[in-house]
């Protein structure tokens, strides 16, 4: 190189210790820059990735179909169907305030609100609105909101609204369960949420999946022991009974005599779970699993079966129940009516109390209350069912005289309805005591058994009088079958004492009485009118349910065209009972 030519100023002329310098920093530079770009690019891939996907990738969350609940003929109880949910991501959010005011028209919300629910911007994502109809959903999308996305989700529905409602339940805005099965077989029914990989673009677009973490799996289906033809003409009787006595309430269970299984459970006030807008504690109470109320005369068969397994009395046993009432340590027990003379099986059939409480004292008190026990009062009658009541009954040592005594006809003891109708099943089963079931069951279950066959063919035979002319149940009567059961009227617990003029009215009965199918107990709480008693408010609601019942389900009558048979009588003959 000659540099000699140039002028002066332009020539150059560095040490060659110096140029070797700069050549030498020169390439280490370049060779620190390439080190760099092999360990970014090969050796720490990881890390870069990891930086991308965290601004641009995202976890979706796949939800789970939730089962179905069926009645015991597969027929819809419950249902989900697929919504849209309106969501956003807040650090994809880019909205003016116009877009937020048109995004606030086209959900229905204020621009204000939309704004407080992305103002935490450390959460990945919020719900703008969930749970809206596809039309509204799409009219949203149109207006590309960077950040706005949709989000799948299912809405519960319910067929038979409030038919079903105090059985079946409801689910929340979550789609877990609040009420009824929905609460109870939350689990089974929910099924497991699943996951997803995506990247999304800067306005919020999925744009690419990149793996599935986690398949998402339905709930089970639910099978109820519930037959919905059954439930539906309990809700319907149930509905003209409350409203006809102008009574503050009401409830009726119907079992299967044989299985235990509950076929019908029917509450008023009800409710629509399909829209719960206006919807109070009081409708959505399921009464006769969660309520109490004093059984009166309907406990009466039991104190006379534990006579007779006892030896004690016989079904002719002549007891004295005149002049109608009788003193135990300053009180005093009644009858309604005068009866004089009555053999055990009258006792039943007029249902005297102090006939009841004369019996009752002969035995001990550790007897009726082991029995009690034994009949799954005081205890939760363990059907899963959310809020079982367990009642009230008090340790037997600690009773009193007056106490046994008024317990033998269903007195200072508080029971849910669900309760004693799970006790008549000893009267259907030959002494022997069921558990209930509020699922479907595939076989019979074993019975623990409280009293002999003998007895309880007794028992049955005097409830089989209750229900015919001369009992105080003539109205329970269903042409064509034999019927038996028992009344119950008690006044209403209140303010540590007992209301003057609120009842508690009731029947629990079974039919055919030559091979019971259904046991049917009806309660209604605080009639208004001015009769009261279980033989004039429940029994003819138990004779309209078990008779479209047993018509229903083809069940052969066991008395049929016998004039003055048991079930054959008019329905609507009057009773000459002293007691309801």
């Amino acid at each position: 190189m000659k540099f000699e030519k140039r002028a002066p100023q332009l020539r150059l002329k560095l040490e060659g210790w110096r140029s070797r310098v700069v050549l030498g920093l020169a390439t280490l530079g370049f060779l620190v820059l390439a080190g760099r770009a092999v360990y970014l690019q090969g050796m720490n891939q990881q890390f870069l990735q990891a930086k991308g996907e965290a601004r641009y990738g995202r976890v979706v969350e796949m939800p789970a179909s939730r089962g179905p609940v069926l009645d015991r003929n597969g027929q819809m109880l419950a249902l989900s169907t697929p919504v849209e949910s309106i969501c956003v991501t807040p650090d994809d959010w880019e909205a003016d305030d116009a877009a937020v005011k048109r995004l606030a028209a086209a959900l229905g919300m204020d621009a204000g609100e939309i704004r407080q629910k992305i103002a935490n911007k450390d959460r990945q994502f919020v719900f703008l609105k969930r749970q809206i109809a596809p039309e509204q959903a799409a009219k949203v999308m149109a207006l590309h909101v960077p950040g706005v996305f949709l989000q799948r989700e299912y809405r519960r529905f319910y067929p038979a609204g409030e038919v079903m409602a105090h059985v079946v339940g409801f689910t929340g805005i979550d789609d877990n369960g609040q009420e009824g099965i929905e609460l109870a077989q939350q689990k089974r029914l929910a099924g497991v949420a699943g996951s997803r990989k995506v990247i999304k673009d800067r306005k919020g677009n999925i744009v690419e999946d990149v793996a599935s973490l986690r398949v998402p799996r339905d709930g089970e289906a639910v099978t109820l022991a519930i037959d919905q033809r059954l439930q539906f003409l309990a809700h319907r009787e149930l509905r003209n009974a409350v409203a006809a006595n102008g009574a503050r309430a009401g409830s009726i269970v119907i079992l299967d005599a044989k299985t235990g299984e509950v076929m019908a459970l029917v509450n008023m006030p009800d409710y629509n779970p399909n829209n719960r807008a206006n919807v109070t504690g009081k409708q959505t109470r399921n009464r006769s699993v969660t309520d109490l109320f004093e059984p009166g005369s309907t406990l009466k068969p039991f104190t006379v079966a534990a006579a007779l397994d006892s030896g004690l009395v016989k079904p002719d046993t002549l007891i004295q129940t005149a002049p109608g009432s009788m003193a135990i340590g300053g009180w005093t027990i009644s009858d309604s009516h005068p009866f004089g003379v009555l053999s055990v099986a009258q006792v039943i059939q007029k249902s005297s109390n102090v006939g009841t409480a004369k019996i009752q004292l002969s035995m001990t008190a550790e007897r009726m209350g082991t029995l009690y026990r034994e009949l799954g009062f005081g205890a939760v009658p363990a059907t899963g069912f959310p809020g079982e009541a367990k009642g009230l009954l008090r340790p037997w040592t600690q009773w009193r005289p007056i106490e046994q005594a008024t317990m033998s006809y269903g007195h200072g003891i508080s029971v849910s309805l669900l309760q004693v109708a799970r006790a008549y099943t000893v009267f259907t089963n030959e002494g022997q005591l069921l558990p209930l079931a509020l699922l479907k069951r595939e076989a019979r279950p074993i019975g623990k058994p409280l009293f002999t066959k003998d007895t309880t063919r007794e028992i049955v035979r005097m409830m089989e009088m209750a229900v015919s002319p001369g009992g105080t149940a003539p109205r329970a009567a269903v042409p064509g079958y034999r019927v038996g059961g028992k009344t119950g009227t008690a006044h209403k617990a209140e303010a540590g004492g007992y209301a003057e003029h609120k009842y508690v009215s009731s029947f629990v009965g079974f039919a055919p009485v030559s091979n019971p199918r259904f046991i049917v107990a009806v309660m209604i709480d605080e009639p208004s009118g001015t009769k009261y008693y279980g033989g004039d408010i429940g029994a003819p609601v138990f004779s309209t349910v078990m008779g479209a019942a047993l018509r229903m389900m083809s069940v052969p009558p066991d008395a049929p065209g016998i004039p003055g048979a048991p079930g054959t009588i008019n329905a609507q003959a009057r009773d000459t009972r002293g007691e309801g």
